[in-house]
């Protein structure tokens, strides 16, 4: 939600705009060198991640950017550039990996396969700080709905809006990546839901749209270890399998609606 906010764009998903990619490259590479057994301990994936997350959401932001609007056309194409560079940086890592790194590549596919306390303490600081960055900027987002001209006549600050916000959806991004995989969709079909339910508000769309992921993370994670049990489905297929075909049905509805 906060990357549709920020880009005035419905398709501005995580995994769709390649930061999902990015995000899990940084933690691959990571994990490549050994940085959890280095002083940085359990932060180091959280924080290569991060850095991952953050440099994809600039380099789609500066290839996809028109006249300070965004195009949904650039945005997907710009997208699929960076995830399909991320994703094949990722492969040759795990290829060239040893045999206990390549068991990252089920965690790749999605799913909060951890256990203990340790990764979870190692993305909650990312989580809680990213996530109430995001919570705050509610008035603001809506405000930049009409336009960066406007939104400054109204007293925002929007390049300091722009800039805090993709840093904090960066940082929630990391810390769901390092933590759960990169799962796909769920950024783009929940808000959605929320918004065509309980309207548009930022301010309501924001905080409804982090208890409904999470909501949904939960069921289809459920869902994942009992259908066919006693095996255990990867997350992101799911997430994909449902999300996919929300995915047309959006860009079918942004070509006549101005993105909206």
């Amino acid at each position: 939600a906060a990357y549709q906010g920020l880009f005035r764009n419905p398709l501005a998903d995580p995994y769709l705009i390649g930061v999902a990619s990015g995000a899990g490259l940084g933690a691959i590479a990571a994990m490549a060198v050994h940085w959890p057994f280095t002083p940085l301990g359990m932060f180091a994936v959280p924080m290569a991640a991060f850095a991952g997350a953050l440099l994809s959401v600039f380099v789609v932001y500066q290839l996809a950017h028109v006249r300070r609007t965004v195009p949904t056309t650039n945005l997907l194409l710009a997208g699929v550039a960076v995830s399909s560079f991320a994703t094949a940086l990722t492969s040759f890592l795990l290829i060239q990996s040893t045999g206990e790194l390549r068991r990252a590549l089920v965690w790749m596919l999605g799913g909060s396969t951890m256990t203990g306390w340790e990764p979870v303490l190692g993305m909650l600081p990312y989580a809680l700080i990213g996530l109430g960055i995001i919570l705050v900027n509610g008035y603001p987002l809506n405000v930049m709905q009409f336009g960066d001209e406007q939104a400054q006549q109204m007293g925002v600050r929007v390049e300091r809006v722009r800039r805090w916000v993709v840093i904090a959806a960066s940082m929630a991004t990391a810390a769901a990546v390092a933590f759960a995989g990169v799962i796909g969709f769920v950024g783009l079909v929940v808000p959605h839901v929320i918004r065509l339910i309980w309207g548009g508000d930022y301010r309501r769309l924001l905080p409804l749209s982090i208890l409904g992921g999470a909501s949904m993370l939960l069921l289809t994670d459920l869902a994942a270890r009992t259908v066919i049990a006693p095996q255990e489905l990867p997350v992101g297929i799911l997430t994909a399998l449902l999300g996919a075909p929300f995915f047309l049905w959006v860009l079918k509805r942004s070509k006549s609606q101005n993105y909206w």
